[in-house]
C-alpha cells in the first residue's frame, strides 16, 4: 500500500511553483489564469511556440487514423521525414528515436560499428569535451564526463576521452589508434552557450579526416533552426559523418533522430539497434509538420533577424548594468547571458516579470524563444528583461574602492 505522505513521483526535479494549463504562440498560461512570455520553450524544444495550428492539425487528423504499429512494418511517415531531412542535409540515412539521448546513443553505436565492420573492432573509443551534456542514460552520462552526472551510478560505462573544450592541442594529444570519433555540441548548451569557433570547427573536421575517424555532432539544442541555419554547423561550411538531433524537430511531441553518411552508417545492418516507439505515426506527422513551416525560405531569414534584435538589447544591457551581466554568448535565438550576480538571481527575477528562462553552466541564464518570436515580442522580453536587471542592479549597486 502507498504511503500517503510520500509524494508519488521521483524527487529528482527541483520543480518552480508554477502550473500551465495551456499555451498560445509564446505565451504560456498558468490555471490562475496568469501569462508568462516563454523563453524557455521547454529547454528550446517548443520551437514553433505553444499550440501551433499547423502542428496541431497534424497532430489531430494522425490521431484520427493511427497511432503505432512498430518497426516490423513499413511506416509511410518515415520514409517522407527521412527523405526531407536527407534533401536537406548532408546525410543518407536516418534512424528515427524518441528522445536526444536516444539518438546520441545511435551515433555512438553507428560511430563503433563502422570501425568493427571495417576490421577494426578495437577503435571503439570517443573524444569528448568538458562542459558538455549528451543526455542521461549511463552512455551519454559517461560521454558527458561531469562528474554531478556520473555520482552514485557506479562505475562510469568506458569507451570516453575528455580533453578541455576549445583545446586543439590536448584533443589532438587525445587521439590513439583506439579513438572512433570526436562527439561535440556546436554549441554547448548546458555548458554554458559557448560556441566553437568556426574555424575550430573546421580544424576539427580536418582532424578526423587526417585520422580516419567520424564526426558526431550533437545538434539536439542548437539544430533545427535555432541558430538562425538549419543547423548550427553550416556556419562553418562543414559536414558531420553522424548527428544527432531531437527537440525541435517534433515541436513538442518526442521526437529525435540520428543521422549519418551512408559510408558512417553501413554497420547498421539489420538487427544491430531497433527501437518500439522510434518513428510511430504521430511523431512522423508532426515531424514533417513542423518541416513545412521550417523549410519556408522566409523561416530562417526571420530567426536571423529576430536574433540580431535580442543581441543588441542584451549588449546595452551589458553596457548599463555591468554589476549584473558581463556578456552575451551563443548563436541565434540559442542565447546566453554571463551573469555577474547568481545565475538563479536573476532567473527569479524574470520570473516575477511574468518571463520565463532557463539557466546553464558557468553562471549563465539561458533565453531559448520559440523561433516564430515577432519583433514586438522580442522587444517585450527585452523590457521585462531590463526591469529584472534594473531591480537586481539597485539591491547590488556597484562596489567602488
Amino acid at each position: 500500500m502507498t504511503d500517503a505522505t510520500v509524494h508519488p513521483l521521483y524527487e529528482t526535479y527541483n520543480r518552480a511553483a508554477l502550473r500551465f494549463e495551456r499555451g498560445e504562440g509564446i505565451w504560456l498560461i498558468t490555471d490562475k489564469g496568469e501569462r508568462y512570455l516563454d523563453f524557455a520553450a521547454g529547454i528550446a524544444v517548443n520551437a514553433l511556440g505553444h499550440n501551433h495550428p499547423h502542428l496541431v492539425s497534424a497532430l489531430k487528423d494522425q490521431a484520427d487514423k493511427l497511432w503505432h504499429v512498430s518497426n516490423i512494418y513499413e511506416v509511410p511517415g518515415q520514409e517522407k521525414l527521412g527523405k526531407r531531412l536527407t534533401e536537406n542535409t548532408f546525410a543518407d540515412r536516418v534512424f528515427f528515436t524518441n528522445s536526444g539521448a536516444e539518438a546520441i546513443e545511435c551515433a555512438i553505436k553507428t560511430a563503433r560499428r563502422y570501425h568493427f565492420v571495417n576490421g577494426q573492432p578495437d577503435r571503439y573509443r570517443i573524444v569528448t569535451f568538458e562542459g558538455a551534456f549528451h543526455g542521461r542514460t549511463l552512455a551519454t552520462i559517461a560521454a558527458t564526463g561531469q562528474e554531478k552526472y556520473l555520482e552514485g551510478f557506479g562505475p562510469k560505462v568506458d569507451g570516453f576521452d575528455q580533453v578541455p573544450f576549445g583545446d586543439e592541442k590536448a584533443l589532438k594529444a587525445a587521439i590513439t589508434n583506439e579513438t572512433a570519433g570526436i562527439l561535440l555540441e556546436p554549441v554547448q548548451g548546458e555548458g554554458g552557450l559557448r560556441p566553437f569557433t568556426d574555424e575550430m570547427l573546421r580544424a576539427i573536421r580536418k582532424l578526423c579526416d587526417d585520422n580516419g575517424i567520424l564526426l558526431i555532432l550533437d545538434e539536439v539544442q542548437s539544430g533545427v533552426g535555432r541558430t538562425g541555419r538549419m543547423f548550427a554547423h553550416e556556419w562553418a561550411g562543414i559536414t558531420p559523418d553522424i548527428m544527432a538531433i531531437a527537440k525541435g524537430i517534433g515541436g513538442g511531441f518526442p521526437l529525435g533522430a540520428c543521422l549519418a553518411t551512408a559510408e558512417a552508417s553501413k554497420g547498421m545492418t539489420a538487427g544491430t539497434h531497433g527501437t518500439t516507439y522510434g518513428g510511430n505515426p504521430l511523431a512522423m506527422a508532426v515531424g514533417n509538420a513542423v518541416l513545412d513551416v521550417m523549410l519556408d525560405d522566409e523561416f530562417l531569414p526571420h530567426v536571423q533577424k529576430i536574433a540580431l534584435i535580442l543581441k543588441q538589447g542584451f549588449a546595452s544591457l551589458i553596457d548599463r548594468f555591468p554589476n549584473i551581466v558581463s556578456e552575451v554568448r551563443g548563436r541565434g535565438l540559442l542565447i546566453g547571458l554571463k551573469c555577474v550576480v547568481p545565475n538563479t538571481m536573476l532567473l527569479q527575477a524574470v520570473r516575477d516579470e511574468h518571463m520565463l528562462a532557463v539557466t546553464a553552466g558557468d553562471n549563465v541564464l539561458r533565453l531559448l524563444p520559440p523561433l516564430v518570436t515577432t519583433e514586438e515580442e522580442a522587444r517585450e522580453a527585452l523590457k521585462r528583461l531590463e526591469t529584472a536587471v534594473e531591480r537586481l542592479s539597485v539591491a547590488n549597486p556597484v562596489k567602488t574602492a
